[in-house]
């Protein structure tokens, strides 16, 4: 029967899916990880991984295993705690997919704070302007603009947040009316990467005149810092940059939401269910505190 360091090198290994990551992260040589996984897999008569161009990924044998091994992780922690005083702290490694906007402006503090509770975590953002392939194990999570509609996925409505028209504080003056935005530099996506139609800002105020654009909000807002125009900016965004103002505040409001999406086979893993319940909370709150700055 396997063993708990037996358990501990096959979640090394699901989280990681590589066996040099997850050597890494156990402090153990890769081919002596595979060794170890290749003797968990004969003592339990099963395949827990198939091996791809992405890493390795978990086979149904392994899916049912992670759930019990997450909780055998749980009840071991628990019991060190009992003894150490520093029960209940999450270790190993999580991977968020994010929108970049969300990866720039709020993860940051929010993962932080989480891993300065939990310095045995390693948190990894994952920052892609598109939507993060969960199917694939591209990460353990995503934070999304849509919720998905299609997929084994659980979904968690996190908080809605709040866009403007934000320009340079030289030309904000004399942007008075929807009309100015005709004669005005301004500044959006690349039309055809436009990965979620939540994203399409300019197209629902009726404006094409884009003169400079990327696939990266980040970018964006770095383009109306250096006065190549105006844009649509996240609220949450302006406390990071003090050289734009928010106009035509009463004409132009969009409301976005992010919602966390994870796999359905994760529901019942404990130390993810406590890693989300920081995270939105996490979330919710600094997007609350970076909104109030922004409309102080």
């Amino acid at each position: 029967m396997p063993n708990w360091d037996d358990l501990r090198v096959f979640l090394a290994v699901a989280r990681g899916e590589s066996l040099s990551r997850a050597g890494r992260d156990l402090k153990m040589d890769p081919a002596t990880v595979g060794r170890r996984i290749t003797r968990l897999e004969q003592r339990l008569g099963a395949v827990l991984f198939v091996k791809s161009p992405q890493g390795y990924a978990l086979t149904e044998a392994g899916e049912r295993l992670l759930a019990p091994a997450e909780q055998a992780e749980g009840a071991f922690s628990t019991g060190i705690g009992a003894v150490t005083g520093l029960g209940g702290r999450l270790t190993g490694s999580i991977r968020i997919g994010a929108p970049d906007g969300c990866a720039n402006f709020v993860l940051p503090q929010v993962c932080a704070a989480i891993q300065s509770e939990n310095p045995g975590l390693e948190i990894q953002v994952l920052a892609l302007p598109r939507v993060v392939n969960l199917s694939k194990r591209e990460a353990d999570m995503a934070v999304t603009v849509s919720p998905p509609t299609a997929g084994r996925l659980t979904v968690q409505k996190i908080c809605d947040y709040h866009l403007h028209l934000a320009a340079p504080h030289e030309t904000a003056g004399r942007i008075t009316t929807l009309a100015d935005l005709q004669h005005e530099a301004v500044i959006g996506y690349i039309p055809d990467m436009i990965f979620d139609k939540e994203l399409d800002y300019l197209s629902e105020l009726g404006v094409s005149n884009v003169g400079l654009a990327s696939n990266s909000i980040s970018v964006q807002l770095n383009l109306m810092r250096a006065g190549g125009g105006m844009g649509i900016a996240h609220d949450f965004a302006m406390p990071f940059a003090p050289e734009l103002r928010l106009v035509l505040t009463d004409l132009v409001a969009l409301t976005r939401g992010f919602y966390l999406v994870r796999h359905a086979s994760d529901r019942h893993s404990e130390r993810l269910n406590r890693f989300s319940t920081a995270l939105v909370a996490g979330m919710r709150a600094e997007i609350a505190r970076l909104e109030r700055l922004a409309n102080a």
